[in-house]
């Protein structure tokens, strides 16, 4: 008999919660780190502003016209240097989660291979695929990065349409954002699919021990081979995902309903607890995911238990008396005979 691999996936985080906090470690550990650089290039973007005298006395005014003529002086002649800095910043960043993703999926599926071997001795293990193929998942995950930034132009393209729609001479608000939303939906659909590939391919670089593009061939094939499988351990768990998102979102409205009795200090530190909690859920149902996959490829398959064979009917048994070689009338042809005449 089969196992399902979506309880597997479950039965993972509940047997080894250590895979979702390794999947939260690591996540948390680069957003801290890209929070804090963020952060020091913006003050230190902010020192190499000129802020004069006059400035700081239209900013001490507090009327709206004189502190927008100040914003205005001070960051005037600055945008180059915010661009310049921005791109430095999403390069460094991008370069660093490539790094910093690779090798931590790579000792994630390979401690979910021990694991599913320690559960069934006859699971399909084939070594230490990242040792050999680490460049390929730095492949994939370059790939994951560069359908990001093509998405980011996609969104700016649909802003771009949406304005070339609706012009000031004839003005159509209502086709513009139609447009433009249809854009987005479309490059978000594309995202999240090629995304959702590459991320599956990265099981087959560890277990498999396969190139950038033969992962992605393997993992196009797994969805055709195990669709059923694939299809119901993603749909469970985005399930379970949306259900946490709904939840933090009711419950993060209570510290908002009270934001003008209580200070702002507490309203911000629920906010920050729910937002914390509903994150570190996700993470853990990420990496149950990822297990539930891991297990369509390691834990045995035979394709003739996963087919369902309908019950054979019984035959139904001749009433006593009933010679079943007997010709039936209806099926002899009829004969047509002529009747006699009468009177002959």
């Amino acid at each position: 008999m089969n196992r399902s691999p979506t309880l597997e996936g479950f039965r993972a985080l509940l047997r080894r919660p250590s895979f979702g906090l390794a999947e939260m470690a690591w996540r948390w550990s680069f957003g801290a780190a890209a929070g804090l650089l963020l952060g020091f290039a913006g003050f230190e973007y902010l020192d190499t502003l000129p802020v004069g005298r006059s400035d700081m006395l239209l900013l001490r005014t507090a009327q709206p016209t004189l502190v927008a003529r100040a914003f205005n002086h001070i960051f005037r002649g600055s945008s180059f240097r915010l661009i310049a800095a921005g791109v430095v910043l999403a390069l460094a960043l991008g370069i660093a989660w490539v790094i910093v993703a690779s090798l931590a999926r790579a000792a994630t599926i390979k401690g979910l291979m021990a694991y599913f071997h320690d559960l069934e001795p006859n699971a399909v293990t084939r070594g230490q695929g990242e040792t050999r193929n680490i460049g390929a998942l730095f492949g994939l995950n370059f790939l994951r990065l560069g359908v990001a930034i093509a998405a980011g132009l996609g969104f700016l393209g649909a802003m771009v349409l949406g304005a070339a729609v609706s012009r000031p001479d004839d003005p159509a608000p209502g086709s513009a954002l139609l447009i433009m939303l249809t854009v987005v939906m479309l490059v978000c659909w594309v995202w999240c699919t090629l995304n959702w590939v590459l991320s599956l391919a990265a099981i087959f670089v560890v277990t498999r021990g396969k190139d950038t593009f033969g992962a992605i061939g393997g993992a196009v094939d797994l969805c055709q081979a195990r669709a059923g499988s694939v299809f119901a351990a993603g749909t469970w768990f985005g399930l379970a995902h949306l259900t946490a998102f709904a939840v933090a979102s009711s419950i993060v409205a209570f510290p908002l309903g009270f934001a003008g009795v209580l200070p702002a200090g507490v309203v911000l530190g629920g906010v920050l607890l729910v937002s914390a909690l509903y994150f570190a859920v996700a993470d853990f149902l990420y990496a149950g995911r990822l297990a539930a996959y891991v297990a369509i490829l390691e834990l045995p398959y035979d394709p003739a238990a996963a087919k369902i064979v309908p019950p054979a009917l019984p035959r139904p048994q001749a009433p006593a008396g009933v010679d079943r070689d007997e010709l039936i009338l209806s099926d002899v042809p009829l004969v047509w005979k002529p009747a006699p005449e009468s009177g002959s």
